[in-house]
């Protein structure tokens, strides 16, 4: 079904894969280089065009457009303008939602859209009013080119299968584009990701995407890297189809995608009006990738993703045969994912031998596309969902496929069956709309099924659960009145409608600058949106207190700083960093506060162990080895160990919550992905790395660790830190800050962004 490569392979004519030199010269008769055959990639060849280095190993990268939609706008923008921000200098496009329901909060998130509509009049862009399309889609439908990148504020930023490179990062690296500058990263590997065959009927995107995410992401083998697909059975997938597997590989932790095009992405460029923005892409006649991923799809079945990971994947079928088993298995890994704060079972999901689920979605950038919802609608034409726990709900990406499905009589299929269907949000993909009941069981077409995304709250004793599955076994679910069932069990006849874009849907509703900018356009602030506070330079050492331990695998940025309830807030730094790992450490806050009052001290000029009586002890300790040590040349402030932070949303408030909370570092074993990471350096947070297990670490929670002369290990670019664990005397330990650019260390000597920016 998938494999992967032990090494690096050669590709001819986008089709032959070869292992070897040797083996390309005798079929081509050329000499054969993998590093000069890395530069016939797609992949390479879209990078060197967006470059501005000049030096191919360091790339300094423009974006041709930006997205953001209503969770991340309003800090973005602020940060610019605090930075200098005057105009937009190249398309940006402020998308509603995420917070769509102004429910909670009060004003607080209408608030949020006028801000948006505002500052598209004065700066130059373009503003999507709430209800209107899913960030993904609109970009989709939009703002994607053959050739082209786009960066987006949203992990989910993908649209490989258009033929446009567009990465998912933090706010910061947007901002960095709005001033002019650059996204600066290493090259990355490019893996190629080889589809064979041809799905069977019955078996969807999402399938083919959980396949491909359960033989990557828990060994890393694209980690960071380029996705390229590539081989034969591109072209027996549909641009819908591929856009769905696209969209995924988010899920993998791999830093962007590209696909061949052809002429079937050709057709929906004319589709949508814009056949001047495709482009035909392929690969060079022979192309060197760092690794496989060979597909072959005719070997896909459906595919379910157990809670609480894309990552943990089974066969519906396996489910279904071994369903006791399995649930058990659920069971034990959710004793790491929920810590044991609520008891945790889903043996009562087993009825009369077969598992009921209790709710169905189809929804957002991944779920909510024109084919998937019309396959669910022959799915379950004619039937209907019954009148018991199971509930069913659709969500088109956007109103021109919501206008085609009512045309076409796709919603009325839908509906007849006892189907609720409602307008494009992405809420059900991060606990923003159809929460489940506590302890029930939700089969969604969504991108993400991490612990508590779907809304509960362990630390009221809430939980659900989210399995992931494609539109189409979640239709034939439905059809089985909410039990467990693959779409190859049901005997449907696919229609196959054809999509018709409307672009008056658009034109008559969304407001487009056509990058025009009116400086006299006032801008409209909210009471709850808020400026950034003052952050302090980088000092010459550094007193950190470890205040919250993660010995999980892996940590989500969700269990950083929660989603769903705490959107309203993100327009408000001060107040959504009190939601800080409150479903993970519900004490992090607390301790992290006690902290800063000792780096307040300082900015007041004052001592800071006056401010927190236990430092005393410590600068003690220090002063026994460094007597030189006071307010004028040390910082305190806080730090949390995890082993791999950052696996998820690129949503930057996992790190600035920290930062705003007098948080200076991380430490962990690894990063999860590169916009987490690259989310602390631009709040000013130092991304330590020890090469200690997390099973024998030098430090504990509670601890203080002396960091001594870290300004000039920064500004000397030094390899290993010398720090020191505070005890009855200091203990020596090695912390590491990996592989940064010159702009990265400036960033973290000036002590965020902000403040490199405003010099």
């Amino acid at each position: 079904m998938v494999r992967l490569y032990d090494g690096g392979v050669y590709l001819l004519n986008g089709t032959e894969i070869v292992n070897t030199p040797e083996e390309v010269k005798a079929k081509t008769g050329q000499e054969a280089s993998s590093k000069t055959l890395a530069k016939q990639t797609m992949a390479y060849s879209i990078l060197e065009q967006h470059n501005i280095s000049g030096n191919m190993d360091k790339l300094q990268i423009k974006f041709d457009k930006l997205t953001s939609h209503d969770i991340t706008f309003v800090g973005i923008i602020q940060t610019a303008r605090a930075s200098g921000l005057e105009r937009f200098p190249i398309p940006y496009v402020l998308t509603n939602c995420h917070n769509s329901l102004c429910a909670v909060g009060g004003t607080i998130n209408e608030d949020d859209h006028v801000f948006g509509l505002t500052c598209a009049k004065r700066y130059g862009g373009v503003y999507v009013p709430p209800h209107q399309a899913v960030i993904h889609q609109y970009a989709r439908e939009m703002l994607s080119g053959g050739g082209k990148m786009i960066l987006g504020s949203d992990s989910h930023t993908r649209y490989g299968a258009l033929g446009t490179m567009a990465m998912g990062e933090g706010g910061p690296e947007l901002v960095k584009q709005l001033l002019n500058k650059t996204y600066d990263i290493n090259m990355p590997g490019v893996i190629a990701i080889y589809l064979d065959g041809e799905p069977a009927k019955g078996v969807g995107p999402q399938d083919v995407a959980l396949a491909i995410i359960g033989a990557t992401f828990g060994n890393g083998y694209v980690n960071n890297k380029v996705m390229e697909f590539v081989g034969p059975g591109v072209s027996k997938l549909s641009a819908d189809f591929r856009i769905g597997i696209d969209v995924m590989t988010t899920e993998t932790t791999c830093l962007s995608s590209i696909w061949t095009t052809d002429e079937k992405i050709q057709e929906y460029y004319e589709i949508h009006g814009r056949a001047e923005d495709y482009k035909r892409l392929a690969p060079g006649a022979a192309a060197y990738y760092d690794g496989m991923v060979y597909v072959n799809l005719s070997e896909i079945k459906p595919m379910i993703a157990m809670p609480f990971h894309p990552s943990n994947v089974y066969t519906i079928d396996e489910v279904n045969e071994n369903t006791k088993d399995v649930l058990h298995d659920v069971e034990q890994k959710a004793l790491v994912s929920l810590g044991g704060a609520v008891d945790y079972s889903l043996q009562d999901k087993i009825r009369d031998g077969k598992l009921y689920v209790d709710q169905g979605i189809i929804a957002g950038c991944a779920g909510g596309g024109f084919e998937n919802i019309c396959a669910a609608a022959d799915i379950i034409r004619g039937r209907y969902i019954g009148a018991d726990e199971f509930t069913f709900s659709v969500y088109p990406a956007s109103t021109p496929i919501y206008m085609e499905l009512v045309k076409n009589g796709a919603v009325s299929d839908l509906m007849a069956a006892g189907t609720i269907v409602k307008t494009a949000f992405c809420g059900p993909c991060f606990g923003a709309g159809d929460t489940p009941a506590n302890n029930a069981f939700s089969i969604r077409h969504s991108t993400r099924n991490f612990p508590n995304r779907e809304g509960s709250k362990l630390q009221s004793g809430q939980i659900a659960s989210v399995a992931l599955m494609d539109a189409r076994s979640i239709a034939a679910t439905a059809a089985n009145k909410g039990f467990l069932t693959p779409a190859t069990a049901v005997d449907v006849e696919y229609t196959g409608k054809k999509y018709h874009f409307d672009s008056n849907i658009y034109a008559n509703r969304v407001f487009d600058s056509k990058g025009e900018a009116d400086s006299s356009v006032e801008i409209k602030f909210g009471p709850n949106i808020k400026d950034w506070p003052a952050m302090p330079a980088l000092p010459d050492n550094l007193i950190l207190k470890v205040v919250s331990e993660i010995h999980d695998p892996v940590t989500t940025t969700d269990e950083l700083i929660p989603s769903g309830e705490t959107s309203s807030y993100r327009s408000n730094p001060l107040g959504l960093a009190e939601f800080a790992l409150s479903r993970k450490d519900p004490a992090y806050v607390g301790r992290a506060k006690e902290v800063q009052a000792a780096q307040k001290a300082i900015e007041a000029e004052q001592c800071p162990a006056e401010a927190f009586e236990e430092l005393k002890t410590v600068m003690n300790r220090i002063h026994e080895k460094y007597p030189d040590i006071d307010r004028t040349n040390v910082g305190v402030g806080s730090t949390i160990f995890a082993v791999k932070p950052g696996d998820g949303s690129a949503r930057e408030q996992a790190a600035s919550c920290q930062k705003v909370l007098g948080g200076w570092a991380n430490i962990a074993n690894e990063y999860a992905t590169k916009r987490y990471r690259s989310n602390l350096i631009n709040w000013g947070m130092l991304p330590f790395i020890t090469d200690a297990g997390h099973e024998a670490l030098p430090f504990k929670n509670g601890d203080y660790i002396f960091v001594p002369n870290i300004r000039r290990a920064v500004e000397e670019k030094m390899d290993v830190i010398k720090a020191y664990v505070v005890r009855n005397g200091l203990e020596e330990m090695e912390l590491k800050l990996g592989d940064m650019t010159d702009n990265e260390r400036e960033i973290i000597l000036k002590g965020c962004l902000i403040n490199y920016y405003r010099g």
